[in-house]
């Protein structure tokens, strides 16, 4: 398998959050949540938790022993936490945490783990790609912003509902009917998104962070379809170019988004069933 893989820090002279890498038949790619105050938290930080845990993560999947993915992502995470949990708050709910994708080609069959909303492409041989997401958080976050509808923005109304619905979304992180990703608690692998397609079936998959998604919503620059035609085309770098050009373009207007750290991982040349 041949993975090709690009990414951008949203901001000059701040840590990438984002962590992607592969060994043979396997990537992964993880998304860091930049909470506030993180650093009075964890002295280490987001970017060392994603990295540290994505290291992690290949160094269990290079075994190429077929253990089952959600299994793979409990050992470390439970293995991440030991790394901090005696110099850091990691139960605190703005401990540092990042989503997760895996996908891995064993035995003729190309499985994938989702934890929280990055996204997974699957290009398929018939019938047009497939696009796979864990969308547990972004329902959390629509159901408890909803207080905030028709509230003034800048009044001490507002900040005040804003406030309460943080706290609203964090009491629902790695809890039963809110949503899951990666921080100290193992047991959120057990919520993952799985699933496992033959090979023969797929020409390449891609893996993209949330930032990186934007090349299709909310800036609508092309599909899903268009995603793998570019990545075909041009590769990784050619899809967070787009990103930053349409950020760049937005600035200032009242569609502006704060760029978001961007990754890419495009697989192709799967290996034959």
């Amino acid at each position: 398998m041949r993975v090709s893989m690009a990414t951008s820090a949203g901001k000059a002279g701040q840590p990438n959050e984002d962590f992607a890498g592969a060994v043979p038949g396997a990537a992964v790619l993880l998304d860091g949540a930049g909470i506030p105050g993180t650093e009075s938290i964890c002295s280490h930080g987001v970017a060392w938790y994603t990295h540290r845990l994505g290291g992690a993560l290949l160094g269990r999947l290079s075994r190429d022993d077929g253990r089952d993915l959600a299994a793979i992502l409990a050992a470390t995470i439970d293995e991440v936490a030991a790394d901090h949990r005696r110099t850091c708050d990691i139960t605190n709910p703005g401990s540092p945490q990042a989503t997760v994708l895996i996908v891995r080609a064993h035995r003729g069959r190309l499985d994938h783990l989702l934890l929280a909303d990055s996204y997974l492409v699957l290009d398929q041989v018939r019938g047009g790609p497939q696009v796979i997401t864990d969308e547990r958080e972004v329902t959390a976050r629509r159901i408890c912003a909803a207080p905030l509808d028709g509230v003034p923005r800048g009044t001490p109304a507002y900040d005040r509902i804003r406030d309460s619905c943080v706290e609203a979304l964090r009491a629902r992180r790695n809890q039963p009917g809110g949503y899951w990703i990666a921080k100290d608690d193992p047991h959120a692998a057990e919520e993952a998104v799985t699933g496992s397609l033959p090979l023969r079936d797929l020409n390449s998959v891609a893996l993209l962070s949330n930032g990186a998604s934007r090349i299709v919503s909310p800036y609508g620059l092309t599909d899903w379809p268009g995603v793998l035609e570019l990545l075909g085309a041009h590769g990784p770098a050619d899809v967070i170019r787009r990103v930053r050009q349409a950020e760049a373009r937005a600035a200032g207007g009242p569609d502006a988004r704060v760029p978001d750290d961007a990754t890419v991982a495009h697989c192709t040349h799967l290996p034959p069933s």
